[in-house]
């Protein structure tokens, strides 16, 4: 027993040596390189990832942005030669950048109009690239993933009550612009409210989020993202409902119906008004003379 004692009195005297602490130092340091090394590296990789597509976009910015938007995204909101340029970009967001280049607005030819949806000319890497260039100027918007536009993760009951929210959003803020069933239409100074019909469902989140050219912003202070969800919810819902009550004539409302009257309505009872009085029975007796009267 009392050699037991003596052995681990020695113990405890070396635990409280000077080598020993050194040691303990060692163990330290070594297990947290190991962590370091395990962990640091795709750290690192991922920030120089980040960097090199940062890279890129302010290539393929300076490229093809740079002449209306300014060289550090600073914009150019003179008129030269005719031409309105660009505004800032700084603060937009990668959101905006992905709506703009991903629907083919962006570039455009004449930058005094409004930008109708065209073919894209940038690949998805490349818009990926210019999103992230335009995010590193300043904090904005970032690009939703389809867990903040889907109700597929819903019950059903969910999902009708998402679409009746959104069918409420929708008749409250947008119809003024976009029609009651998203036709689109026209607007003051020769805009126009293009239709919503087959657009995806992030670029409607995406527009929603940063409101482009004439439509308003409508961030998450206004409508929260799930509203902004819900709908998107509505107007996939109108796309799948049929026509009860006939030929919708593009949705388009009061104009489209009263243009029907006028030309097939009207039109048509002037047409058979007319084939009526051409085809009435007619006198064959030929009209006489005063002389062969007289006579």
């Amino acid at each position: 027993m009392r050699l037991l004692n003596r052995s681990a009195g020695r113990i405890s005297r070396h635990r409280r040596g000077p080598v020993a602490g050194l040691v303990v130092l060692m163990l330290g340091l070594l297990l947290t390189g190991g962590i370091y090394t395990v962990l640091a590296p795709a750290q690192a990789e991922q920030a120089q990832s980040d960097e090199e597509l940062v890279a890129q976009g302010r290539e393929l910015f300076l490229v093809g942005c740079a002449s209306c938007h300014g060289q550090n995204g600073e914009g150019v909101e003179t008129v030269r030669e005719g031409y309105a340029k660009g505004p800032s970009l700084i603060g937009v967001g990668a959101a905006a950048v992905d709506f703009q280049v991903g629907t083919g607005r962006m570039p455009m030819a004449r930058p005094e109009q409004q930008a109708p949806r065209k073919d894209v000319v940038y690949s998805d890497e490349e818009i990926a690239a210019l999103a992230a260039y335009v995010a590193s100027l300043a904090p904005g918007p970032a690009i939703p993933t389809e867990e903040d536009y889907s109700i597929d993760g819903l019950s059903e009951e969910e999902r009708e009550e998402a679409i009746v929210r959104g069918g409420q959003i929708f008749l409250t803020n947008c119809t003024a612009c976009h029609n009651f069933n998203g036709s689109g239409g026209a607007m003051p100074r020769g805009g126009y409210a293009p239709s919503l019909k087959g657009v995806e469902s992030k670029y409607i989140y995406e527009a929603m989020l940063t409101g482009p050219q004439a439509m308003p912003n409508f961030s998450n202070g206004n409508l929260s993202p799930e509203e902004k969800r819900d709908v998107i919810a509505y107007l996939r819902s109108i796309e799948e409902s049929p026509e009860y009550g006939g030929f919708g004539l593009g949705g388009l409302g009061p104009v489209s119906e009263g243009l029907f009257a006028w030309i097939l309505g009207i039109g048509g009872l002037v047409g058979f008004a007319v084939w009526i009085a051409a085809h009435t029975t007619r006198t064959t007796r030929t009209p006489q003379t005063e002389e062969g009267a007289q006579a």
